[in-house]
This record gives structure tokens, C-alpha cells and sequence, in this order.
């Protein structure tokens, strides 16, 4: 009887043990599948419009980034007429934007009703006036005609840019970003201004239109200019800079992973550091707000 009852236990035990083996094998089974399958799954498709620089430079550095760690495939489209990117935005025609700063984002939601969000800043381009015969403040003509963007939002950055360089005097409590030509108090040079749309601002100054020619950072490293090296009158960049370049999205995908990890490659250190080497001379600037 007590043989018969060893040689059940045996058993049982054998039996147990092989069906943990058996559990522990398919459960290593079943986890490995699920990696294979994490592993191959489709890249999510992320579509990005950007201007051509630096906006889809960077964008081009952020993509296997994205892909690498995210599983996100960066599509990206370039643009050059500022007033398409939203309204494709808000039609949903796209994912995101990566073109313009703060005031331009604000006016455009303003006049247009669009329901797109601010989702994070990434870079400064400092403003700059160019020009084909002035070299310095000193040599600017009494009379002298100035090109400038005929996008409302840039007219208080350029004002307050010649205010600084002690060009002209704004009224007293007008703001960097809200000031308008009528706000201009104090003109000792007589200067005029003649609006063209901001991608003409470069043809204006290749075609020696005016003594001076105000054009935005992107259009100007576009045109091979450097900012930092090539302006006569250049805007200061830093943290209080209001005019940041930020990504939008569409309202209510604020938080969508593939909002939340574009915005957070593109303020990563990483990032940063690519932009810094690739505009050493300062004509983009990393944000750090």
C-alpha cells in the first residue's frame, strides 16, 4: 500500500511540475510575441508644415529621433506663404505647424476664428534690417524708405527695433509687439515704410527696393544672409523675446502622444545642441523660457 501511495505522488509532482514548465514556457511564448509585435508595429504618421529654415532643418534632425524612439514617422511638408499653415491646421489638413512666433499665432487666431493651440516653444530668430547701400545706423538717408512685412504682427518688432536703435519714438505705454505706425511719436529722419508680403521681403533687398529691407530670420537664412553678420540694425534675443517660434496643433489634441513627443524632441537638449552648432553665428537661437 505504501509503494502504491509513493508511486501516486511521483506523479502528481510530475504532473505539476510539467504543467508549471508548460505555463511558465507559454507565458514566455505569449511575451515575446507581444514584443514582436510592439516591435513591428506601423510608425504612427505625424504631419508637420514648416517653413523651409530652419524650421524644417530641425525637423529633418528631429525625424529618425522620432521614429527611434516614438515610433513616429515624421512627414514634412514646406511652405512658404505664412497665411496657408493655419487655416490648413485648423481644416485638419495637417497635424501640426512649425513656422511661426507668438504674436503672428495670436493675431491669426484672432481675425480668423481658427481653433488651433500653442503647444510649446522651441527657437528665436533675431529680426534683422538689411540693406544693399546702408552699412551702418550713421549712413541711413534722411528720407530713407524701409520695406517692411505687411503682417500687422511684425509691425510692432520692427518699431520697436528702430525705437531701440534711437531711430524713431513710440508713445509712451505702446508695447514691442502692439505698437503701429501711427503710434510713432518722433520720426528725426523722415523715414517711410512700404509693406510687401513677408516671402518678397528678400527679392525686395536682392532688388536694391529701398534703403533698408526688415526681413524676417527664416526668409533671411533662406537667402543665404546671416543675421548676426549681415544686418545693419539686428534685434536682440533672448528669454524676454516675446516673438518665440512655437508648434501648434489642433485644439483638443493638445495631449496627444504625437503632440506631446514632437514638443518634447524638439525642447530636448539634443535639439537644442543641433541648433546651436548649426547657427553658430547666432541667427537661431535655442528658447530656453
Amino acid at each position: 500500500m505504501k509503494n502504491h501511495i509513493k508511486t501516486f505522488a511521483a506523479a502528481a509532482l510530475a504532473l505539476t511540475l510539467g504543467a508549471c514548465s508548460a505555463s511558465t514556457a507559454s507565458t514566455a511564448a505569449t511575451a515575446a510575441a507581444s514584443a514582436d509585435a510592439s516591435a513591428s508595429a506601423a510608425p504612427e504618421v505625424l504631419k508637420v508644415a514648416a517653413t523651409l529654415d530652419p524650421h524644417s532643418k530641425i525637423l529633418e534632425f528631429a525625424k529618425p529621433i522620432l521614429l527611434e524612439k516614438y515610433n513616429i514617422d515624421l512627414e514634412i511638408t514646406v511652405l512658404d506663404d505664412y497665411y496657408v499653415f493655419n487655416k490648413s491646421l485648423n481644416d485638419g489638413e495637417i497635424d501640426a505647424n512649425y513656422f511661426q512666433h507668438v504674436p503672428f499665432f495670436d493675431q491669426e487666431v484672432k481675425e480668423n476664428g481658427y481653433k488651433i493651440s500653442n503647444v510649446g516653444g522651441v527657437h528665436i530668430e533675431p529680426f534683422g534690417f538689411y540693406s544693399k547701400t546702408v552699412k551702418s545706423v550713421d549712413d541711413i538717408p534722411d528720407g530713407a524708405t524701409i520695406v517692411i512685412s505687411n503682417s500687422v504682427s511684425d509691425h510692432g518688432r520692427i518699431l520697436s527695433i528702430l525705437a531701440k536703435a534711437n531711430l524713431i519714438t513710440l508713445k509712451d505705454g505702446v508695447d514691442a509687439i502692439s505698437a503701429t505706425i501711427e503710434d510713432i511719436t518722433a520720426n528725426p529722419k523722415n523715414l517711410k515704410f512700404t509693406e510687401v508680403k513677408p516671402e518678397l521681403l528678400t527679392t525686395a533687398y536682392e532688388n536694391g527696393e529701398g534703403d533698408l529691407v526688415a526681413i524676417n530670420g527664416n526668409y533671411a537664412i533662406q537667402a543665404g544672409l546671416s543675421p548676426a553678420k549681415d544686418a545693419v540694425i539686428l534685434e536682440t534675443a533672448d528669454s524676454t523675446n516675446p516673438y518665440v517660434n512655437i508648434v501648434a496643433c489642433q485644439a483638443g489634441h493638445e495631449n496627444d502622444y504625437k503632440i506631446k513627443s514632437l514638443v518634447e524632441v524638439l525642447q530636448s537638449d539634443e535639439v537644442k545642441q543641433f541648433i546651436k552648432d548649426t547657427w553658430a553665428d547666432g541667427s537661431v537661437i535655442p528658447y530656453e523660457g
